[in-house]
């Protein structure tokens, strides 16, 4: 070293911490971390807890509403169309032209529509009427039964039972009071029934008043030994029918229900093979398959 000059000195200096190279990063990170899973989980549960109403209202509320489902550069009216769906160079204005354009329209349109509304009104009608012909059905079926069953559950009607036939003709629900061998209706040549057709008659009439349907009456005769047809069988199965009917009104029937009351002598018997059996003598009390009898003062 020369003398005059100044000792060159060299200072090192150490830095201490001894974990410089960990540093702060891993807290920001290790943060983010938590949140990202504290919002994760919160979303897991608020998914779990709301009802699929609430997550369509959610969907709905987050859907863009303003986002066009046309082809065209916007939804609006004025906007552009665009290319090749008609074949022309526009879908939106051709598409709104013809519409719009009464040309257009299939002139068999109107034609097509009222042929369809025919259609649809005469299916509805003749199912109307099936409807009403399977209720009609189910009534007469309960009557018949109902009736039946009085039969057996009145000890004065079961010995009854043989002097009364129920059945079902186009006409309606039939029920036939007849003589049985040793067991009159009526007494020979007489207009009043005996007391067994009283107390049949009084069964019926119960029955009668659960329906609406009116009434159709008719007496009937058996023909002589002889097989010869007397005159007097007229009047004298008229007579019985309306007999009939009185009696069957004092049960309550009312008498606007009474649809035909007739005489038929031994016209019709009942068992054409021996038209001079007893059973060919009876009253037959009918049903009609028709619509009720409308109440007075119906406004008509």
């Amino acid at each position: 070293m020369a003398v005059g000059e100044a000792p060159i000195l060299i200072k090192k200096i150490k830095k201490g911490g001894g974990h410089g190279h960990h540093g702060g990063a891993w807290k920001v990170a290790y943060a983010d971390f938590v949140t990202a899973m504290m919002a994760f989980f919160l979303l897991m549960w608020l998914i779990n807890t709301t009802s699929p109403e609430q997550k369509r209202g959610i969907a709905d509320y987050f859907a863009p509403a303003s986002v066009s489902e046309t082809t065209s550069g916007s939804g609006g009216i004025l906007a552009g169309t665009a290319l090749g769906e008609d074949g022309a160079k526009g879908a939106g204005s051709m598409a709104i032209i013809e519409e719009m354009s009464p040309e257009s329209k299939n002139p068999d349109d109107g034609k097509a529509s009222d042929a369809a509304k025919a259609i649809d009104s005469q299916a509805s009608s003749e199912a109307m009427k099936e409807a009403l012909e399977k209720r009609e059905e189910a009534a007469f079926q309960s009557a018949a039964q109902s009736l039946r069953q009085s039969l057996q559950d009145m000890p004065e009607l079961a010995e009854l039972s043989k002097n009364i036939i129920i059945d079902q003709t186009p006409e309606g629900l039939r029920i036939q009071l007849v003589d049985q061998e040793g067991r009159s209706l009526f007494n020979e040549g007489q207009v009043q029934p005996n007391d067994r057709a009283k107390l049949l008659l009084r069964a019926v009439g119960k029955i009668v008043n659960q329906l609406p349907n009116r009434i159709s009456i008719s007496g009937h005769t058996s023909a002589s030994m002889n097989g010869r047809k007397a005159d007097t069988d007229w009047a004298l199965s008229s007579a019985r029918a309306d007999a009939s009917r009185r009696l069957l009104q004092t049960t309550g029937v009312d008498p606007d229900r009474v649809y035909q009351v007739a005489g038929k002598a031994n016209s019709e018997p009942l068992y054409p093979d021996d038209p001079t059996l007893p059973g060919n003598r009876r009253i037959a009390i009918v049903l009609l398959r028709e619509a009720p009898v409308l109440p007075p003062n119906n406004g008509f």
